[in-house]
């Protein structure tokens, strides 16, 4: 391997196993093209969180960087499609929002969509702004297809991500990094050898006394963060003053004789519950605060809003949310839950590990680990924690629930940062999300309406054009969605179609 400078990495080095493991095994053996040895550490002693079974569109360009066959994978993992979230009982107890994946209908004019829906509202209209998106009116009739390439189209304003089993998607990406010469080893880590000179790691120390040494040392040992924490110190910033949920139960049951194309995310007295359809299960989790719910009552909550009988016992999860303030330190980058942690309410665990992976490979380092490459990789990463941060504690903070959790999440001192947007949104209806944000104008719309943060005004140019009647063009618009969904296939026909995993139940 031809290496001018003599300094090229000579060997990367994976702690841990589980999807953000063999996510980075994947991605780091494609780019590499086999010229630098690649060995994954992980013990089958240590379980892993397993949370991701729920995922937002960018997954799709993950996999497409790898040249994944999408029937093929989602075969592989039980995967179903999703068009997005169904928020149940979170601004209020049986009130409920959609948040599309995609985009709205197209705007009138100049003036965007959402304030001609306003000015409608104002008149008396009582047609959630939803109506307007062909991901909700295909998902609420459990239909979906592929969206079509010409933009011209109503069925190519629709996106999708999927649902599938984390730990088969795990082991589906670690068949690929094997035959791109990744090595596994089983073993389970008790410490690190660090370089006198500047505190680089040179090998991680295993149980029976193995030394596995590296150049470049990736951290996905999950919450326990043992090269990233335990061995440099990177301090880990608590957000849970804005973000109150520490433990989740989980248990899959039985698929029942639906299977919705769309996650849903139904709100508690202390937290919300989740469930995800894949073919082989429908996956729950019940999400709480430890400080108004004990994991006895929460476990006990879970299984009895459960639509089908349970497949197991309900295992318990405990975290913190927040982020590592340098999640790249000196030789050793933390990706997925050694990084940081934000609950799973819009599905963003695997895209932090997929958006960590693709600065990693635009920052790739010498063995010196430039570190002006180091603190632009942790200023992006720290960013995009928090912007996602601010997007969920909107759920939290803008309700009118009466429990003694969400009167404090309403009452809470919010992020600067989110203010701004809602005041914003507040005074004008206008949406200010930065360019580089993962959430965007249509998800900040859909999630401000859906939790009623009503713009005291709408746009000042609205009713100018007088060739056009907003009333009747709305009407057309969601005429013109419904024909469109009520042509494409049910979900479960398109998944017998193209990617079954031959064992979805009737």
């Amino acid at each position: 391997m031809h290496d001018p400078s003599g300094r090229r990495i000579r060997r990367i080095v994976i702690l841990g196993g589980g999807s953000s493991g063999w996510m980075s095994a994947a991605a780091l053996s494609r780019a590499t093209y086999g010229q630098i040895p690649i060995e994954l550490i992980e013990s089958d002693a240590i379980g892993t969180v397993g949370v991701g079974e729920a995922t937002i569109p960018p997954i799709r360009q993950f996999n497409q960087l790898l040249g994944i066959d999408e029937n093929e994978f989602l075969a592989a993992t039980g995967g179903t499609f999703k068009l997005g979230i169904e928020f149940v009982n979170w601004t209020r107890v049986g009130q409920r929002y959609f948040h599309p994946f995609g985009r709205f209908a197209p705007d009138f004019d100049s003036v965007p969509l959402h304030h001609y829906w306003l000015s409608e509202r104002a008149r008396g209209s009582t047609v959630p702004f939803e109506e307007y998106a062909m991901a909700w009116i295909a998902a609420r009739a459990g239909r979906f297809d592929r969206p079509l390439a010409d933009r011209r189209l109503v069925l190519s304003t629709h996106d999708f991500a999927y649902h599938f089993d984390a730990g088969l998607y795990a082991k589906f990406l670690r068949g690929y990094a094997e035959r791109r010469g990744v090595v596994r080893t089983e073993g389970e880590a008790t410490g690190v050898q660090l370089r006198s000179t500047d505190g680089f790691i040179e090998a991680v120390v295993l149980k029976d006394g193995r030394q596995v040494d590296g150049d470049l040392f990736i951290d996905c040992s999950g919450f326990r963060a043992v090269l990233i924490g335990a061995a440099l110190g990177s301090r880990y910033e608590d957000w849970r003053q804005w973000l109150p949920c520490d433990r989740a139960v989980t248990v899959g049951g039985a698929v029942g004789p639906e299977l919705p194309p769309y996650t849903r995310s139904i709100a508690g007295a202390a937290g919300w519950q989740w469930r995800i359809p894949l073919q082989h299960r429908m996956g729950n989790g019940h999400v709480y605060c430890s400080g108004y719910l004990s994991d006895e009552e929460a476990a006990a909550t879970l299984l009895e809003s459960l639509e089908s009988a349970p497949l197991g016992e309900p295992r318990l999860i405990r975290f913190t949310t927040g982020v590592r303030r340098e999640p790249w330190s000196r030789n050793c980058v933390a990706i997925g839950l050694a990084a940081g942690f934000l609950e799973p309410l819009e599905s963003t665990a695997l895209h932090l590990v997929q958006s960590a992976l693709m600065r990693l490979l635009a920052l790739f380092p010498d063995r010196d680990c430039d570190p002006l490459l180091v603190r632009e990789f942790n200023r992006l990463t720290v960013t995009e924690y928090e912007r996602i941060r601010d997007f969920l504690v909107l759920h939290y903070h803008a309700q009118e629930r009466d429990e003694p959790m969400w009167r404090a999440t309403r009452a809470m001192a919010i992020p600067e940062t989110l203010q701004y947007k809602i005041d914003q949104f507040r005074h004008s209806g206008r949406i200010v999300a930065e360019p580089l944000e993962l959430f965007q104008n249509s998800n900040w719309l859909a999630v401000l309406l859906g939790q009623e943060v009503w713009p005291a005004r709408h746009h000042p140019l609205v009713g100018l054009n007088t060739g056009i009647d907003p009333k009747a063009y709305l009407a057309s618009i969601h005429e013109v969605l419904q024909r469109a969904a009520d042509s494409l296939p049910t979900h479960r026909q398109y998944i017998e179609r193209h990617c079954s995993r031959g064992i979805i139940p009737r």
